[in-house]
């Protein structure tokens, strides 16, 4: 088997013999030389063969190139700092065709996100594509990294459920043998389970599934959520503390290994926050933004669009930091689950976290008293019996305990400064889009 050397890794070789294998992103097909673009998942490299200097089955071959076809090229690496892309050109000996493209690209550079979509394999030959996946797992491998190092324990919970975690309206029903099952919107009720086991720190990256028909450029019906569950905290205020650091040891990771890229490909410093984020209570964050001249409606007591934009921009300019925690919730908008104040039970003890204008998190102390959320349960219009295989969790003893859901999509959209959830999502899944 002939040795193939990425591209990224050609400058730091001597002139000399090389096999290069890649997808053709371009040809010049001129008078006295034949140019080829070669890109590969680490770069892009010129291949030059003038027309005196090599054989005629190579010119035939290097004619009868179609852009994205995949080759294997043999030449001479030289380093010319002449040559615009990256200094260094192969001179052709040998190219070996190893899938041929058909001749024309269903989409082009000026393609919407949908045409895109519908050709995603083809639309993430894109160099900024292809970062944006490197970046996901340098991130991944970051928080995994933070939490096993405190001796957090990972989980895998089921995605097929007996009965709603969170919102019956947003399920996903589907046939289970004789009965009915559901797709899982969040490991709620599972990562929660996992602090009476005694496992004490939990951490799961996993599926979860929203039947909301919703067509925003920030919602998908499929989705990895990034959720944490850790035991024994005094309030929502330890769990912030945990979210904050896992962000900033995530970001500090992806500006060390891909900081150049993204300001290269992206134009812009990607800035690690510092800590602690800023944190204001809904009720005075309402009031902020009522003062830069937008009223949230009153119809509920969450914040909506136009407010997490005002409220981050809030924060920009006041503390220059992208993320906001606005926390004390009502407990009229928050699951029966979310611990309320005990000197206000219009409150509770959780928060939003909204990153350069967009929420991607909620987090919050669970109620870990039996009578308590059995009473909370009621006041919501559930019926208790219902929810018997989630109380049970309580009726054997559970530490005081909190954590967290994120959309890990979403943190890489508003990283990015990226404008729709479909880009930073290898396949996406909307209401009107099962394929491919």
């Amino acid at each position: 088997m002939t040795t193939r050397t990425l591209i990224k890794n050609l400058a730091a070789l001597d002139d000399g013999p090389v096999t290069v294998s890649g997808w053709v992103e371009k040809v010049r097909d001129q008078k006295a030389v034949q140019f080829v673009i070669l890109r590969d998942e680490s770069g892009a490299l010129q291949l030059v063969a003038p027309r005196g200097d090599t054989g005629e089955s190579i010119q035939e071959a290097v004619s009868a190139l179609s852009v994205g076809s995949f080759v294997t090229a043999t030449g001479q690496l030289k380093h010319d700092e002449r040559v615009k892309l990256g200094g260094i050109e192969v001179k052709l000996e040998s190219l070996d065709v190893a899938s041929a493209a058909l001749p024309e690209n269903p989409i082009a550079d000026d393609s919407g996100v949908d045409k895109r979509m519908d050709w995603r394999f083809l639309d993430l030959r894109r160099p900024e594509a292809n970062l944006i996946f490197r970046i996901q797992t340098t991130l991944e491998h970051a928080w995994r990294t933070y939490w096993v190092e405190r001796d957090f324990v990972e989980i895998h919970t089921p995605k097929l459920m007996a009965s709603a975690s969170e919102s019956k309206a947003e399920l996903f029903e589907v046939d289970y043998f004789e009965g009915k099952a559901y797709l899982a919107q969040s490991p709620q009720f599972f990562k929660q389970m996992a602090q009476p086991s005694g496992f004490g720190k939990i951490f799961e990256v996993g599926p979860a599934f929203r039947a909301d028909p919703s067509f925003t450029s920030r919602h998908a019906t499929e989705f990895t959520s990034i959720d944490s569950e850790i035991s024994w905290i005094d309030s929502h205020e330890d769990v912030m503390k945990m979210h904050e650091e896992l962000l900033v040891a995530g970001f500090q990771a992806v500006k060390d290994k891909h900081g150049a890229e993204i300001e290269a490909l992206f134009g812009f410093e990607l800035a690690v926050p510092t800590v602690p984020f800023p944190r204001i209570p809904l009720a005075e964050a309402k009031a902020i933004v009522a003062s830069r001249g937008y009223e949230v409606p009153r119809q509920d007591d969450d914040m909506d669009p136009e407010g997490e934009r005002q409220i981050a921009a809030y924060a920009k300019e006041t503390f220059g930091h992208e993320f906001v925690f606005l926390t004390d919730y009502a407990s009229s908008i928050r699951p029966f689950y979310h611990m309320r104040h005990d000197d206000d039970q219009g409150i509770t003890k959780s928060y939003d976290l909204i990153f350069n204008g967009v929420e991607i998190s909620t987090g919050a102390q669970r109620e870990h008293r039996i009578d308590v959320l059995i009473e909370n349960a009621k006041d919501k219009g559930l019926d208790p019996e219902e929810l018997d295989f989630y109380l049970d969790f309580f009726r054997y003893g559970v530490p005081p305990h909190g954590g967290f859901g994120m959309g890990l999509a979403r943190v890489l959209m508003l990283m990015l400064h990226l404008t729709n959830i479909r880009e930073t999502t290898y396949l996406f899944r909307g209401p009107t889009r099962l394929l491919p």
